[in-house]
């Protein structure tokens, strides 16, 4: 009886506590919170992680970086040398109270042109940076989705874990993909293309043919949408499952699963990996 006892005074107490901790965060928490630093020619990254939130990153006309959260968090906007970092952390009764109404904007300039890196683990990005020129841009997602467009990445860099990306239009010398399980979707793609995919589904249309397509998939389906006029030479190799392709191919060849083959010229290289799956060149 006395343990009995005990055990609802704990209960009750947690409960004032944890209702107080609304109450209290509800007071100092909730509204807009903003953090603003100046960028420079010295900057080389600008590093975001976020979670549990929409995120929306706006290229403006502009020399600053200035963040604003609306909803619950502990924002930070600080420069360490030459980078520049903006987190939100939240703190653990922030996750009860979470609604699809809290929003991080993170305004930056359209004419910065160095490296980004940037880390959702869970909510939703919207990036669209029309006009921007990037060294490098690094996105990896823990769990959520990622909407991007309009962007010219020398070197691009994704991890996804599990989720969904979108991106419609993407210009690169250097795309690579890690794929844990989710789905990805990329429409007016233009460069070289590195791609392991353990499960899931990764679909990828690409407006010009100029560089390689490595393909390597553990699990689930790829589409490679390739344009009518490319010129490839084609190595599929299958361990379970099925390579297709929509092209005529010429100096055919195929041994079991295996695909072999050549359209146009032949001069760039498309080798593909399937280890349980299906690929379907179009």
């Amino acid at each position: 009886m006395k343990r009995i006892f005990i055990l609802l005074l704990v209960i009750t107490g947690l409960y004032i506590v944890f209702n107080f901790s609304f109450s209290f965060d509800g007071l100092a928490f909730n509204g807009n919170k903003e953090g603003s630093t100046s960028i420079t020619n010295r900057t080389d990254k600008i590093q975001i992680e976020a979670a549990g939130v929409r995120a929306d990153i706006i290229p403006e006309d502009r020399d600053d970086l200035t963040a604003v959260l609306t909803g619950k968090g502990n924002l930070k906007v600080e420069k360490q040398g030459n980078t520049i970092q903006v987190s939100l952390k939240k703190n653990w009764f922030d996750w009860f109270s979470s609604n699809k109404n809290e929003n991080l904007k993170i305004y930056i300039p359209k004419d910065y042109s160095k490296s980004m890196h940037i880390t959702l683990g869970s909510g939703r990005l919207n990036f669209s940076g029309e006009s921007m020129q990037l060294e490098e841009l690094t996105l990896t997602i823990g769990s959520g989705s990622a909407n991007l467009g309009h962007l010219d990445v020398k070197t691009f860099n994704q991890n996804l874990s599990s989720g969904d990306v979108q991106i419609e239009q993407l210009t690169v010398e250097k795309g690579d993909f890690e794929v844990s399980s989710g789905n990805v979707n990329i429409k007016h793609y233009i460069g070289a293309i590195d791609a392991d995919i353990s499960s899931g589904d990764f679909k990828i249309q690409l407006d010009k043919l100029i560089d390689s397509l490595d393909i390597d998939l553990s699990s689930g389906d790829v589409v490679l949408d390739l344009p009518e006029d490319a010129d490839f030479e084609l190595e599929g190799k299958v361990s379970s499952g099925d390579i297709s392709s929509d092209f005529p191919l010429t100096s055919k060849d195929t041994s079991g699963k295996n695909i072999y083959g050549k359209h146009g010229s032949g001069e760039h290289k498309i080798e593909i990996s399937v280890s349980s799956g299906e690929v379907q060149i179009k």
